[in-house]
């Protein structure tokens, strides 16, 4: 087992799904097993129309060849394990490359630069994950918000790994993959509701809007951008009881059994659709809208 870097494009031309699957010719196949049962981080190269750079991490579970494409192989993503950084990396910073394995016995950027699939050190894989998990804002919940976290100020400062603990195991864990999920969410959305279109700063510095899964961590809704959007309380209140919900084109729709349907188009922005971030890569997926209709959603 090892670390690894993956590299992936919006507008690839294989069949990959970052958070379920990746796709690769049989070049890399011995690489790609030496990270089999650990974590990998996915890199868009710098060429690629507005690169995020480093936006990822993933754990591989499976390897295997692909069914519908002979000489083609997968590897299969572990099931909630996919995490989408909160602060992308890029490749250098002050000029200084952030995966220092690159280099060469000259100090140069080596040819490895260029494999779409390359093994990554430990030192590598904790620093580019200690940079994407940073926030620029708090990212604990509002004193009012309900749970044992009362007397936790906002101005606290944001959620930092301790240096002194492995990386690896702050993954799996549910409270820091809220956090970084809404700072993604809210990265995408410009910290704005989409429902209502009103973004609000409270006197802290932190935006009054929630990070809602539109498929729920409970149903296995994964954190991923694409199956989050941002919504102000009231919104959020209403989405996760089907009282709202959204076409593929994201209308938004009004369920019959609101007894104050004025009231409730009088909060929505005036399009009558919900805002969608500026990178199509980053709006919900019909995938997970279907499944909030037919689930949640109250005819």
């Amino acid at each position: 087992m090892g670390f690894g870097v993956f590299i992936h494009r919006s507008d690839s031309i294989y069949d990959d799904s970052p958070a379920e699957r990746y796709q690769f010719p049989s070049q890399y196949l011995r690489r790609v097993e030496a990270c089999l049962g650990d974590w990998i981080i996915y890199y868009e190269p710098r060429k690629a129309l507005e690169t995020r750079g480093y936006f990822a991490v993933a754990k591989v579970a499976q390897v295997i060849t692909d069914p519908s494409a002979p000489g083609m192989y997968l590897a299969l993503i572990e099931a909630g394990s996919y995490l989408e950084f909160s602060s992308p990396v890029p490749f250098s910073e002050s000029g200084e490359l952030v995966e220092h394995g690159l280099l060469n016995e000259e100090g140069r950027i080596s040819g490895r630069a260029q494999s779409a699939v390359r093994p990554l050190s430990r030192t590598d894989f904790n620093r580019i994950l200690a940079l994407g998990l940073e926030a620029e804002e708090p990212l604990l919940p509002r004193v009012d918000d309900a749970g044992s976290m009362q007397g936790l100020e906002e101005e606290q400062a944001p959620f930092r790994f301790d240096e002194t603990r492995d990386r690896v195991q702050f993954l799996s864990s549910r409270v820091v993959r809220d956090r970084v999920f809404r700072s993604v969410i809210l990265r995408a959305y410009d910290k704005r509701c989409a429902i209502t279109g009103l973004k609000l700063i409270n006197g802290g510095g932190r935006a009054e809007v929630d990070a809602a899964h539109i498929k729920p961590v409970e149903a296995n809704g994964p954190d991923i951008v694409n199956n989050g959007i941002a919504l102000s309380g009231t919104a959020h209140w209403m989405f996760d009881r089907g009282l709202i919900s959204l076409r593929d084109d994201l209308e938004i729709m009004i369920s019959r059994q609101v007894n104050d349907v004025q009231s409730v188009r009088s909060l929505m922005n005036k399009t009558g659709h919900a805002l969608a971030p500026e990178r199509l890569s980053e709006r919900p997926h019909p995938h997970f809208l279907k499944w909030h209709r037919e689930n949640c959603f109250k005819h």
